[in-house]
């Protein structure tokens, strides 16, 4: 089975939701009618892939892919005012929901309002709760707020007690401004901004507080698998990155999960002796401009593994921590 962890897909109530009630989004439309969605150093454009599961069935058929697991995308819904935020977070959450329910292909990650934490973590109750779903897909950073403040342990105390999934996918960084011209903010931007939340959550003792969440790092990490070794001598040399850390870096971050967004044998094969096999989970990034089913496939090919190894990096793990099995 191969199971494609990261994706993206905007429900057509979100769609309609911020036609009718307005967002901080810039909304336009390209020459083919697909609505182009605009935040700061990005913009998406929906192609049908986006919005329509039937047609996105066909297309996995087409890729012999046999899951997805769904979720929004960022900037999500954080945005907005707090207030929008909890109250689209709510319709992309219910729309998932009743995607993966009635959808035998598709598995599901809740987005959360993290601009306001108390609403997140009621949010947080109700899609582990009345939803069933795995966990959520939370953002490098929550407007310009760490992921590793305090004020979001409520959320992550009830997903560790669920031993839910957190996905943590970018987001525009603080400094956006300077990578607005030649797509520096999804070149480069999103992959600093994921290691620098993977570092935060490290040295302030997040991963060890809440050690029954399955963590998992979007685009093989961004640069942890690169920089996990400057992370163990930050932590041997500073006394303040031994503060709340008592575990070394690099055995913190070798138990946390990576998809394979980064179609290049060679990273992906320094993440698996980083992380080893079973901290590896496909991923496509379909139907982003920059994602390809097709690469995801070819680049997990031209890797030396055995069968069993392949089949755990290509569905295997993810349908583990997932409860697909």
């Amino acid at each position: 089975m191969i199971v494609d962890f990261h994706n993206h897909y905007y429900p057509f109530e979100f769609l309609e939701a911020i036609r009718e009630g307005g967002s901080r989004f810039g909304v336009t439309e390209d020459e083919e009618g697909n609505p182009v969605l605009h935040s700061p150093g990005d913009y998406n454009v929906l192609v049908p892939g986006h919005r329509d599961l039937d047609i996105r069935e066909r297309v996995l058929d087409e890729a012999g892919i046999d899951m997805q697991v769904i979720t929004f995308t960022a900037p999500g819904t954080s945005i907005e005012t707090p207030e929008r935020a909890v109250h689209l977070s709510r319709i992309v959450n219910d729309a998932l929901s009743n995607e993966m329910r009635s959808r035998s292909r598709f598995t599901a990650l809740a987005t959360l309002p993290m601009n306001d934490p108390d609403a997140a973590a009621r949010e947080a109750e109700r899609v582990l709760g009345s939803l069933g779903m795995p966990g959520v897909m939370l953002y490098s950073n929550a407007s310009g707020v760490p992921l590793y403040d305090d004020r979001f342990r409520p959320v992550y105390e009830r997903l560790n007690e669920a031993g839910a999934v957190i996905y943590v996918h970018p987001t525009y960084p603080v400094g956006v401004e300077v990578m607005k011209r030649f797509m520096l903010m999804p070149m480069v931007g999103f992959l600093m901004d994921t290691t620098l939340a993977a570092a935060g959550l490290v040295y302030s003792g997040t991963f060890e507080m809440y050690p029954d969440i399955d963590w998992v790092l979007a685009h093989l990490g961004g640069a942890v698998p690169y920089m996990a070794e400057r992370f163990d001598r930050g932590f041997e040399a500073y006394p303040e990155c031994r503060e709340h850390c008592s575990v070394l870096p690099s055995e913190q971050l070798r138990r946390v999960y990576y998809d394979t967004v980064n179609f290049d044998p060679a990273c992906l094969h320094l993440a698996i002796e980083f992380a080893g096999v079973d901290r590896i989970v496909a991923g496509s990034d379909y139907p982003h401009q920059i994602g390809s089913l097709e690469k995801m496939k070819a680049s997990l090919a031209m890797l030396d593994l055995d069968d069993e190894e392949r089949s755990r990096i290509e569905g295997g793990n993810a349908a583990r921590i997932l409860g697909l099995d």
